[in-house]
């Protein structure tokens, strides 16, 4: 029988580390919100055009809006571009567009 390891680490971070951190989890909610925003607005304006192909947004789009999203890394505002993605897939997987159930930070 195969046994697992697990390993638990504990960080100590300067207070410089501290709000790179928390600026960097702010952006990334701040981008998830307003994309999941946008995103509710083109669906209740095309509800019965049904035909209609919805393009997901970039954290790019919001950069000129909100320009302290400009001091964080653009990989955590890509990864929640991802999750965005992954979250607005499986809601139509399971035809869940009509349910007011919006996922929020």
């Amino acid at each position: 029988m195969e046994q697992l390891k697990a390993y638990k680490f504990r960080i100590y971070p300067t207070e410089e580390q501290e709000i790179f951190f928390a600026k960097t989890f702010g952006c990334v909610r701040k981008v998830y919100n307003l994309m999941l925003d946008e995103r509710m607005k083109n669906y209740e304006e095309s509800k019965l055009d049904v035909s209609k192909k919805q393009k997901f947004p970039t954290p790019a789009k919001y950069k000129t809006e909100f320009p302290f999203l400009k001091e964080v890394d653009s990989l955590a505002l890509a990864n929640a571009q991802r999750n965005y993605k992954c979250y607005d897939v499986h809601v139509q997987t399971y035809s869940l567009k009509d349910v007011h159930f919006w996922l929020l930070f």
